[in-house]
């Protein structure tokens, strides 16, 4: 029997009809289902897709497996009677069989036109981190006009707030475009129109029954999507997810929740609070967030290996001598230091940021730009890695100093740290990857506070060249002569290239230039900001920048017996005064791995 006929659709073609075997005892039939039938969308809330005009356009793609197990687990009475009359049901027989699922009121939304809504509810609204940079973020995204038609903003926290004093607190704090500055004053009224508030409890079911009833009238009828971004202590995510998964959860389409940073303190308690939230959600619905991979230069990192042929040959223990992932900042706690002593510069930068951007910069080539082809390669990465010995991990704390007739600080100054704290606020480690590609290359860590500059960057240091022809011309510093690729990811985001050239004139002197793509000088656009890629990932489900429950399993096993060793044995940091280039012992940690640090050359 030839195919029913296929209406025009981005995925059905003259052969693209789906073929579906059907089996009762020993009778087995094929027929074929055309692929335009079947709704182009996953089943269930948790995983449908919205793309907003920010996106770029791509093709709807509907995963096999999940279509076959969802016709013979759901067409019932549909298999019979193909099988028992010979006869192919009607389409609008088969979209109301694929419709008749255990949830069979659920009809999902892909997002698009009139029929959906987006509800974004931000736990902790009055905290500082929604205030700066989620609030912001959302506006941003409305300016460029990439959230979807249908939207609504809603803060949730335990201080008492009217709407109106919710909008007063977010206007302080939004921005426009640089480059987009004529109608300002109009969009931001019309974004704050858009924003509410709700107080409540983050433990209590009964508040957010509350918040469920008033997101119900502003979705007015509509397929709502919902988006819950916790912007709260670590200690408080389990009771605020189950109470959201209880009592606010979407009925008809998907419902996602942004997770912060920190993920636990350890392996034992990452793993613990991976279980406690999937009590209540299932993976795909948590989406743990690292601002750092939503940087600009980041996310660029593997647009510039696997898109430019120059390096990928060169990606590999071969030609790079060294890679060092460098983080510094130029102020301390600031009052702040409460949270910061109880998890230190290694869990808060370095087992997160750096070692997401390693994995990002070591994997192999994924399969494909979806997110699990990448976020597996990453693991692999993670997984390859040899564990960290304190032999290699230098930690030093920042002291107080005096300079220019100022006065600054040093750690154990803040009031809100004991003053015996051993809390690292420096920390420097030489991590290696045991595979064939990268095998006895170092990859150096730095992150600190209280430094000399603030900056983010990935330094590429390749080997020198061999049996270099104007070594003599060099001299003895043979590192002058070796090409180095900069990534700065913060701040004035830059790619450079170091490369050595001939001075102009009569002899034969080498110079070192750069070969510079400085982002403000060539994009005249203002870069967005890490949060609006992030948070329109979330609402689109895109995870390909958010963190997997087993990546977050590799990170911690890999940084968890160092941290406990350091903690158990008390070892104590090397001081260094506030605004120096941190402690000598990182030097010294460089140069048994016969590495300079790259961001105290001359030409630095």
């Amino acid at each position: 029997m030839t195919a029913l006929p296929s209406p025009n659709h981005c995925c059905s073609s003259s052969s693209s009809a789906y073929s579906v075997n059907s089996s009762i005892g020993f009778h087995q039939i094929q027929r074929n289902i055309p692929f335009s039938l079947i709704p182009q969308k996953k089943f269930g809330s948790k995983n449908v897709s919205f793309r907003s005009k920010c996106s770029p356009s791509l093709p709807d793609v509907v995963l096999m497996q999940d279509v076959v197990s969802k016709i013979l687990s759901c067409f019932g009475a549909l298999a019979t009677k193909l099988v028992a009359t010979n006869e192919a049901p009607s389409p609008k027989e088969l979209k109301e069989g694929l419709l008749t699922v255990e949830d069979r009121n659920t009809v999902v939304s892909d997002g698009k036109g009139d029929d959906s809504t987006v509800s974004i509810t931000i736990v902790g609204a009055s905290g500082d981190l929604a205030k700066k940079k989620i609030f912001p973020a959302l506006f941003a995204l409305y300016y460029e006009d990439c959230l979807p038609e249908h939207f609504t903003i809603f803060g949730y926290a335990r201080s008492k707030m009217t709407d109106a004093e919710l909008r007063d607190m977010v206007s302080r704090t939004l921005t426009c475009r640089i480059d987009k500055r004529e109608n300002c004053g109009e969009k931001m009224e019309q974004f704050l129109k858009r924003c509410f508030y709700h107080s409540g409890n983050y433990d209590s079911e009964e508040n957010f029954t509350e918040l469920d009833g008033k997101l119900k009238e502003h979705e007015a009828g509509r397929v709502s999507n919902r988006l819950f971004y916790l912007s709260i202590p670590p200690n408080i995510f389990v009771d605020a997810v189950k109470c959201a998964s209880r009592s606010a959860s979407s009925a008809n389409g998907w419902t996602r929740v942004i997770v912060e940073k920190p993920f636990g303190r350890d392996s034992e308690s990452s793993a613990a609070l991976t279980r406690s939230l999937k009590q209540y959600l299932e993976e795909e619905q948590i989406f743990r967030i690292d601002h750092y991979l939503g940087k600009e230069l980041v996310e660029n990192l593997s647009v510039l290996r696997f898109s430019n042929l120059i390096f990928e040959p060169l990606w590999s223990r071969k030609y790079i001598r060294n890679v060092q992932l460098i983080f510094s900042e130029d102020f301390g706690t600031e009052g702040r230091g409460g949270y910061f002593d109880h998890y230190g510069i290694i869990r808060d930068i370095m087992q997160n940021h750096l070692l997401q951007i390693l994995a990002l910069f070591a994997m192999e080539t994924p399969v494909s730009l979806d997110a699990e082809d990448i976020r597996n390669e990453k693991v692999k990465v993670l997984r390859s890695m040899r564990p960290i010995r304190v032999d290699d991990v230098v930690v030093g704390q920042y002291k107080s100093h005096t300079r220019g007739g100022l006065s600054y600080p040093g750690y154990t100054d803040d009031k809100t740290v004991p003053k015996d704290s051993l809390t690292p606020t420096f920390a420097a480690a030489a991590l290696f990857i045991d595979n064939a590609r990268w095998d006895g290359v170092p990859f150096l860590m730095k992150a600190g506070k209280a430094l000399h500059d603030r900056r983010a960057e990935i330094r590429v240091q390749f080997r020198h060249v061999p049996g270099n022809l104007y070594n003599r011309n060099v001299g003895t510093d043979t590192d002058r002569a070796t090409n180095e690729l900069v990534i700065r990811v913060q701040p004035d985001e830059a790619i450079y290239l170091k490369i050595n050239n001939k001075v102009p004139g009569l002899g034969m002197r080498l110079d070192r230039s750069n070969l510079n793509l400085l982002y403000k000088a060539r994009y005249t656009k203002e870069i967005p900001d890490a949060y609006e890629r992030l948070v329109l990932d979330a609402i689109e489900g895109e995870r390909r920048l958010f963190i997997r429950s087993d990546e977050l399993d590799a990170a911690w096993s890999l940084f968890t017996p160092v941290l406990k060793e350091i903690e158990e044995k008390k070892v104590i940091p090397e001081y260094y005064p506030y605004g120096s280039r941190g402690p000598v012992g990182a030097h010294y940690l460089a140069a048994r791995h016969n590495v300079k640090w790259g961001d105290v050359g001359v030409d630095e």
